[in-house]
């Protein structure tokens, strides 16, 4: 069964929502965290719901709204999440609370707003959806694995559409945490300069995007997904490198045919040290791209990366502010995004434009 990406909406670090050019206007941030470019929430929230809502459930709200009026649809087939952390701000309200108020007469909206589910609840909730709805948390491939269950309804036959998304909150609690864990470099850095003083360490990251994924074909369709694949574990660049030739093995896609690849490279110099190998192995007369100095490093932000292909396969546009180098192909059709998070989670999606 061929699956489509029917519409796709982002709220992140960069001017990516609503109704503006494709990475036309890109914000250079300075410092080690990238924080979200937000929107007017109330065109898609009502004001007082919107008091009540921490940053990740608005964001994934909007993002969910905007990517349904995109495509014209009112009620999809199923809503599916992915996050790792789900709703950071209210855990760390509810948490401190417990110690403010020594256990006692604990107000109880930032517990029931802190679960993992909240966000898929909360679009649920304002769409009056009672159709399937899911949320996942797993981790580096939490996003990936909601878009595994989407295919997998659509290939059933459960749902006709499935709107999908993976939305990650940054509190300023969490990234001291990481930061003292080493994970987010100690000094202040430009975004756009993140790939030339490679170092111990990355940026911070934040956002959320929706997908409405279908097996009906429309000219109006944003791309086609073709396959995902996901693996866990510490491999070296030779198993890594013999399992993306299996995953296209697997699609019966010639990997010659392959136009760009977007790399997960976040500055770290550990990290990218398997993106810097395929490179100059399997990847050598590829044309290359990376996104995490536009979004930063986080859980999902493979989602940012899918919405960056949807549209570079979309408009023939390839923006030189995510080219590692000129580009061998300048209208990629076919594109491959491999992100790994903390070497351990891995991912690969692939995204063709549309022959329909």
């Amino acid at each position: 069964m061929r699956l489509y990406i029917r519409s796709a909406a982002c709220i992140s670090p960069q001017n990516t929502f609503g109704d503006v050019g494709f990475l036309t206007d890109v914000v250079e941030h300075t410092g080690n965290r990238l924080k979200t470019i937000n929107p007017d929430y109330t065109k898609y929230i009502d004001a007082k719901l919107a008091r009540r809502m921490s940053h990740v459930i608005k964001m994934g709200v909007a993002t969910a709204k905007q990517c349904l009026a995109d495509a014209g649809v009112q009620m999809p087939g199923a809503i599916i999440t992915g996050t790792a952390f789900g709703c950071m701000e209210d855990t760390v309200t509810f948490l401190t609370r417990i110690v403010e108020l020594d256990e006692e007469m604990l107000p109880p909206t930032a517990f029931i707003q802190s679960t993992h589910n909240t966000v898929a609840a909360q679009i649920a909730l304002m769409l009056k959806c009672h159709n399937y709805n899911n949320t996942f948390v797993h981790k580096g491939i939490s996003f990936e694995s909601a878009l595994f269950d989407a295919m997998m309804l659509l290939n059933e036959g459960e749902a006709n559409d499935v709107l999908v998304g993976g939305a990650e909150e940054m509190v300023d609690t969490s990234f001291k945490v990481l930061t003292r864990l080493a994970f987010y470099k100690r000094w202040p850095i430009s975004n756009l300069n993140l790939y030339n003083t490679p170092s111990k360490g990355t940026i911070g990251g934040e956002g959320a995007a929706f997908f409405l994924i279908t097996d009906k074909p429309s000219p109006g369709n944003l791309a086609e997904l073709k396959g995902i694949k996901t693996f866990y574990g510490k491999f070296d660049n030779q198993q890594i490198e013999n399992r993306i030739i299996g995953f296209f093995e697997e699609q019966n896609i010639n990997i010659a045919n392959l136009h760009l690849v977007i790399t997960g490279k976040n500055g770290d110099t550990k990290n990218d040290e398997v993106y810097k190998q395929l490179s100059i192995s399997l990847f050598k007369n590829k044309t290359l791209a990376n996104y995490k100095h536009l979004c930063g490093e986080y859980s999902t932000s493979s989602s940012f990366a899918l919405w960056l292909a949807s549209n570079i396969v979309k408009t023939g546009a390839l923006p030189t502010v995510v080219m590692e180098a000129d580009a061998q192909h300048q209208s990629p059709k076919m594109v491959l995004i491999y992100n790994h998070y903390q070497n351990m989670y891995h991912s690969l999606m692939l995204i063709a434009a549309c022959s329909c």
